[in-house]
């Protein structure tokens, strides 16, 4: 196989061996362990009640972790140039993907929301699929219309003729904190691409005006909304799931009560191997436990702005929005999923990445951080590059990463 793929260099297959960030690698495996103890954790009660094994929602998850794996390392084989070419295809399976999961027989309903497409033995989250696409897509359109964008009204708004009706499929499931975070993203690559601060503060404001409406169409998102300010005033009902997060962060204290030794994820908090997996964590590995977490986190998307950073550096502007575009779309997840944990946000089904058990989900981040080292390797050794051209002989001799 590798003999078929050595006329394409990668940061797998070069004439330096394996030549990846290595410090982004050691960060995103480093969440990737943590995930599964805290998963093999959380859910050994539920497990072994459900199951009759408390080690079932590990072996599955330990089967993601190879997916996503097997993801991350195909990815890093196809060169940047080829994901630019495939944006609008990308962008168009994404549309099938999140119409199909609203038809009925094909769509599962789980919790009231359809936002999986049912497998014999695992599901498929269209919306963790379309949120990379669309970053795609989008980083692609800001490269060919860079002076429309950064000049004409019309270059800021085409881009809305996408993503409102992408949008518009999300809410359907309902998939609001996707949307949100779709749409954050998406407004932080047109920042970056050059939109003027008059423009942007205008989306901004838009922004807010949907976000006050769509929460107001929705008795149920006004209910979440209110009880969040006040978990305890319903502490049976509308606000059980936050207070028993809460609870969990208060039993947890500076060092935590050790881990496996949590006694919210038995039966008291909803969603703790999912949802709430960072509530078992503080409470199981205390303050420090969490705050070491959450510097893992920040060093990782940081490292992922870099990367970014250094495409453009490069002139490999489209390399760099993607960059860009999936580090805030961890950015996003991470605020969105420990604010709600930690009572700052009103109760949402979002996941943590590389920590919460969904396959979707660990598969999806494992190949964004594939793409990732591809663009930094790619950036570093100048492929793809305006001002350089690529042979095989360039990667001949090893020489010094410089980062």
């Amino acid at each position: 196989m590798f003999g078929i793929l050595k006329p394409y260099p990668s940061p797998l297959i070069s004439g330096r061996g394996i030549d990846l960030d290595f410090a982004m690698l050691a960060g995103c495996l480093a969440l990737l362990g943590l995930g599964l103890v805290m998963i093999t954790s959380a859910s050994s009660e539920v497990a072994a009640v459900q199951s009759g094994n408390p080690l079932y929602h590990m072996f599955r998850h330990l089967v993601y972790v190879f997916l996503g794996l097997v993801a991350c390392g195909a990815t890093m084989l196809v060169p940047i140039a080829t994901w630019q070419r495939m944006g609008f295809l990308m962008l168009l399976g994404a549309f099938g993907l999140l119409v199909l999961v609203l038809v009925p027989g094909i769509g599962r309903e789980v919790n009231g929301s359809m936002r999986w497409i049912g497998f014999s033995f695992f599901n498929v989250q269209p919306s963790e699929i379309a949120k990379v696409f669309v970053v795609i897509y989008l980083a692609g359109y800001l490269v060919r219309r860079q002076t429309e964008v950064r000049e004409t009204w019309m270059g800021f708004f085409k881009p809305f003729i996408v993503l409102l009706p992408m949008a518009a499929l999300l809410l359907m499931e309902p998939d609001f904190g996707a949307t949100v975070v779709m749409m954050g993203a998406a407004a932080a690559m047109l920042f970056l691409g050059g939109v003027g601060l008059f423009r942007f503060s205008l989306m901004v404001v838009l922004a807010v005006v949907a976000v006050f409406v769509l929460v107001q169409a929705q008795p149920y998102r006004m209910a979440r909304l209110i009880t969040f300010t006040d978990p305890w005033s319903d502490q049976f009902g509308s606000g059980y799931q936050l207070t028993q997060a809460l609870i969990a962060f208060g039993r947890g204290e500076w060092l935590g009560v050790g881990l496996g030794n949590s006694v919210q994820k038995q039966f008291y908090l909803p969603e703790a191997h999912t949802d709430f997996v960072f509530s078992v964590l503080a409470e199981e590995l205390g303050v420090v436990g969490s705050l070491l977490t959450i510097a893992l986190f920040v060093f990782v998307t940081v490292r992922a702005l870099y990367i970014g950073l250094w495409a453009e550096k490069a002139k490999q502007f489209f390399a760099a929005y993607v960059a860009f575009g999936l580090a805030f779309l961890w950015i996003g997840q991470f605020l969105i999923n420990i604010g709600v944990n930690v009572g700052l946000l009103p109760t949402k089904g979002l996941t943590l990445p590389f920590l919460s058990y969904g396959g979707s989900s660990l598969v999806i981040c494992c190949a964004c951080v594939g793409l990732l080292l591809r663009i930094e390797w790619e950036s570093r050794t100048h492929l793809g590059s305006e001002e350089h051209e690529f042979s095989e002989s360039d990667f001949a001799e090893e020489t010094n990463h410089g980062r």
